[in-house]
């Protein structure tokens, strides 16, 4: 049941079922079901239903505070006792980039506190690593800040904002950005990846139609691309991406500038573990130096 609790804190805090469907990845029909199920099983209705629209009534509302108590305690029933701590085992899901940089660094002041604990560092891209915290598998997240709401019972921790630049190959004439992106073929960030949909939020508020040629999830593929000669590409400057390839330079977007913010994804204080707060501090510090240049 605590799947469709999970659903039921979702829809209160998204507003309908379509949109809590298309937050966890159902459709509004799965969502509805879970909803139905659970008001089976607790014998009384959540909403109130008029036509197509729900509303929250008040059983619903003394129910939902229930529930975020019940997620909060099921969240926190692998946590290992307060002197077991530096022996446990920490499960930290982080994007490629920030491993070898943010993650390493604080690896580095975490072990120097806790010598002992164990740590396994899963590797994904942002949404995968957001749905392995929720489901428990992972205790918190090295990635991408979500274009979309956070779950109640998560909490983000901004770390570095990296700014967007266009690539180009360093023999390719020109330095206005707007003219090189619509002219050249366009090697563009995967739209399915956090990264990518601010790049094709960009490029609609800008007006700038591209000739889109190659679609890659990697950053350091695209940098490659370009460098090869295969086109332009608008890619966050990465602290693990520098140096650049010789092959390929970078022209700034001046005043259009746009930002991927890097962060900590955990379950409030309230459901998180200590180990996970003292990850916190150690990546707060990690970040401050680690600010990317560009590459001249």
């Amino acid at each position: 049941m605590i799947d469709e609790l999970k659903t039921f804190i979702t829809v209160c805090s998204h507003g309908t079922f379509a949109a809590a469907g298309e937050r966890i990845g159902l459709t509004q029909s799965a969502v509805s079901s879970q909803i139905k199920r659970l008001e089976e099983s607790l014998g009384f209705a959540l909403f109130d239903r008029t036509g197509r629209s729900a509303t929250l009534n008040a059983a619903g509302e003394t129910t939902l505070a229930r529930a975020e108590e019940i997620c909060a305690l099921y969240a926190k029933l692998g946590d290992l006792p307060d002197d077991a701590t530096n022996r446990g085992l920490l499960r930290i899901g982080a994007i490629a980039s920030a491993q070898p940089t943010l993650v390493a660094r604080a690896l580095a002041r975490l072990r120097q506190s806790l010598p002992l604990l164990r740590v396994h560092v899963s590797p994904g891209v942002s949404m995968r690593l957001m749905d392995d915290l929720d489901a428990g598998n992972i205790d918190a997240a090295v990635m991408i800040r979500p274009p979309f709401g956070i779950l109640p019972d998560l909490a983000w921790q901004p770390l570095v904002q990296e700014p967007y630049v266009l690539i180009a190959p360093a023999n390719l004439p020109g330095k206005n950005w707007r003219a090189l992106l619509q002219a050249q073929p366009f090697l563009r960030y995967d739209r399915a990846s956090f990264g990518g949909r601010m790049v094709e939020r960009f490029l609609r508020r800008e007006g700038l139609q591209v000739n889109d040629s190659i679609e890659v999830d990697e950053i350091p593929g695209l940098i490659h691309m370009a460098a090869k000669g295969l086109g332009v590409g608008l890619v966050p400057l990465v602290e693990a991406h520098l140096p650049l390839p010789p092959g390929v330079r970078t022209l700034s977007l001046g005043a259009h500038t746009f930002h991927r913010e890097v962060g900590l994804l955990q379950r409030k204080p309230r459901a998180g573990t200590p180990v996970v707060s003292q990850l916190a501090l150690c990546l707060q510090e990690a970040a401050r130096p680690s600010r990317a240049k560009p590459s001249r």
